[in-house]
């Protein structure tokens, strides 16, 4: 039977981990020590579409520029550009997907890390989502019930607003030169 080594060192660094707090998971205190050693120098910077990707903010690169070039991105108030540098401080305002978020940079990424790791680059001061809708969706049939008849059919297009050609609120249609029903042109 093999004893397991005792090592002093890695007591000390367990006391001095704060008390009281849970202690960190393994694999995302591996992730935080990585991403710092490939943090960045004093005095770099980040440019903002690039920081709000790597944070999660955003699905892509390319999305946290159209929104930065489509208004939906303030730092400190003011609206910017996606070449805009961003610093440790700074509060970020984001509309995406019909939420808005607002964190302050804690910390300057410039490449994509795991969502644990992205967390704590930044502190969340989002207001909660809004809530879901408990209802339903409009127009999605239970699995299984078969074919839909006609009558399940107007119905379904009613709710969705798409209504029938000729039901009040249907699409103008044009009439042709030679009598026959196309749709408006």
């Amino acid at each position: 039977m093999a004893l397991a080594s005792h090592d002093p060192a890695a007591d000390g660094a367990r006391e001095a981990a704060a008390p009281g707090a849970p202690a960190p998971d393994p694999g995302t205190a591996a992730a935080v020590a990585a991403a710092e050693a490939a943090g960045l120098a004093a005095g770099e910077s980040v440019r903002i579409d690039s920081w709000i990707w790597a944070v999660r903010l955003v699905k892509t690169r390319s999305l946290g520029a159209t929104a930065c070039r489509g208004g939906h991105v303030h730092v400190n108030g003011e609206r910017v550009k996606p070449a805009y540098s961003v610093r440790v401080g700074d509060e970020v305002r984001l509309r995406h997907e019909g939420r808005e978020r607002v964190v302050i940079v804690k910390r300057l990424i410039r490449k994509r890390v795991g969502a644990p790791v992205a967390a704590q680059c930044y502190i969340d001061n989002s207001p909660p989502p809004p809530p879901r809708e408990a209802v339903a969706p409009v127009g999605i049939r239970d699995r299984g019930t078969g074919r839909p008849t006609k009558r399940d059919r107007r119905e379904l297009e009613r709710l969705r607003g798409l209504g029938a050609p000729d039901a009040p609120g249907a699409p103008v249609v044009a009439p042709d030169p030679h009598g026959r029903r196309r749709p408006g042109r």
